[in-house]
């Protein structure tokens, strides 16, 4: 009797030897999902920005100006633009006598009835690279753009640039003088011009260029 009880205490006892680790060993923690932070709002709004902010236009003003008309135009429209400026500056300066109209021998007569005539540009060139949209302006000479425009139009790769051409004068419209322009450059996509009076207000200026997107 005393053996079967020794035996059945020594076979407890075994067993409670043999679960003790499991039942003693400390439980491991249950491993834990990391979440990604989530985005701050700032994050959101730049991030919708960079998607709909569209690419700045660089708008570039181009003009002859013989008596300083046109000048007052062009500065105007890059006033309103916040455009560049350039002046088209002949080699030889036009005179009194030569812009004398009534003057059949006078300097502008002989060059606007030879087509063909190219008045020599002075200084460095402008460089039209990074523009998007250049304004073309010049007063009209004998119902047209003076040649030494279409020296300037010749002279350029006008390549994916929108072209606006404005003109001054007396009572003149710009007539063919922008068609004639877009001729003789080869390249960009010129707009219709428009005559601009010299007293033309930043607002009317404005409501053009606003029209010209529509």
């Amino acid at each position: 009797m005393k053996n079967r009880m020794n035996k059945f205490t020594a076979l407890i006892l075994a067993l409670a030897v043999i679960l003790s680790p499991a039942a003693c060993g400390q439980k491991a923690a249950p491993e834990t999902e990391t979440k990604p932070e989530p985005e701050t709002a700032d994050t959101e709004k730049n991030e919708q920005a960079q998607e709909t902010e569209a690419p700045a236009e660089k708008v570039l003003v181009v003009y002859f100006s013989a008596t300083g008309t046109t000048k007052g135009v062009a500065e105007k429209i890059a006033a309103v633009t916040d455009a560049d400026l350039f002046e088209i500056v002949p080699v030889n300066g036009y005179t009194d006598g030569d812009l004398d109209w009534h003057d059949s021998k006078s300097r502008t007569t002989h060059e606007q009835n030879d087509k063909s005539a190219r008045p020599e540009i002075a200084g460095e060139p402008v460089s039209l690279e990074g523009y998007t949209t250049v304004f073309v302006g010049f007063p009209i000479w004998w119902g047209e753009e003076p040649r030494i425009m279409d020296t300037f139009a010749e002279s350029y790769n006008f390549d994916g640039l929108t072209v606006i051409p404005f003109c001054t004068s007396g009572s003149s419209g710009i007539g063919k003088s922008g068609q004639n322009l877009a001729e003789l450059a080869k390249s960009g996509t010129w707009l219709d011009g428009k005559r601009l009076p010299s007293n033309v207000s930043e607002e009317d200026l404005q409501a053009w260029i606003d029209g010209l997107k529509s």
